[in-house]
């Protein structure tokens, strides 16, 4: 199965940084048993400071800046509706920091 685009959306935020959501649905396999491959990211002054994905041969998981340090963690998929949840939260978590 060829992966299909679902979703796509760029957006600027009301301090001109950039959210971009990209959601495909793929043939389910080991780091994808849920069967979406996604990219979820938000950046800042051209600077990636967060970022949800699973890329290939990798599994779900989230991309911090903390401390200067773009940091990788595990993330818990349970659903797109989730996903798109906690990456907003995380969001205007970070925009309470700038």
């Amino acid at each position: 199965m060829k992966a299909k685009l679902i979703k796509h959306n760029k957006v600027t935020d009301e301090l001109g940084n950039t959210i971009e959501i990209k959601i495909w649905s793929v043939k389910k396999a080991p780091d994808k048993p849920h069967g979406f491959k996604y990219s979820l990211v938000y950046i800042v002054n051209g600077e990636r400071v967060m970022g949800y994905d699973n890329a290939e041969g990798k599994m779900d998981h989230k991309h911090l800046k903390q401390d200067g340090l773009l940091r990788e963690t595990p993330y818990c998929f349970k659903s797109l509706g989730q996903l798109v949840e906690d990456f907003i939260k995380d969001m205007e978590w970070i925009k309470g920091d700038l």
